[in-house]
């Protein structure tokens, strides 16, 4: 899929400084990003915009990752998901994969790992 300025990756983590790491990571090469602090507000600017791809954090305040990924499903059926967190648990990471992500990452990841994964979500 190309790199497209109108519909950017999406970030959605509740701590700003893995919301920026990922949105330079990602920006270094060549990805138009758009970042979130909030299920919420990703939400609400799903409604609006096109999202090929968003980087999902699993523990947030308010909406936590698994019922974003629900909702973004019915929303835009097209995204794809990447998920991270913090937490190593196998009964989330198989829900999350059952619920249609591409993958599942743990903090901290390995960036090249994680760019694979973008580009390979990108381009099914």
């Amino acid at each position: 899929m190309p790199k497209d300025p109108e519909d950017p990756i999406c970030v959605v983590d509740d701590d700003p400084s893995v919301r920026k790491a990922v949105s330079r990571l990602l920006a270094s090469e060549g990805w138009e990003v758009r970042s979130f602090e909030s299920g919420e507000k990703f939400l609400a600017y799903v409604g609006e915009h096109g999202v090929p791809l968003v980087i999902l954090d699993l523990w947030m305040p308010g909406l936590n990752g698994l019922q974003v990924q629900a909702m973004l499903k019915e929303l835009s059926p097209r995204s794809r998901v990447i998920i991270m967190t913090g937490r190593d648990d196998k009964s989330l990471h198989s829900a999350a994969m059952k619920g249609g992500a591409s993958d599942f990452f743990l903090k901290p990841f390995d960036d090249g790992q994680l760019l694979r994964a973008v580009q390979c979500a990108l381009d099914i």
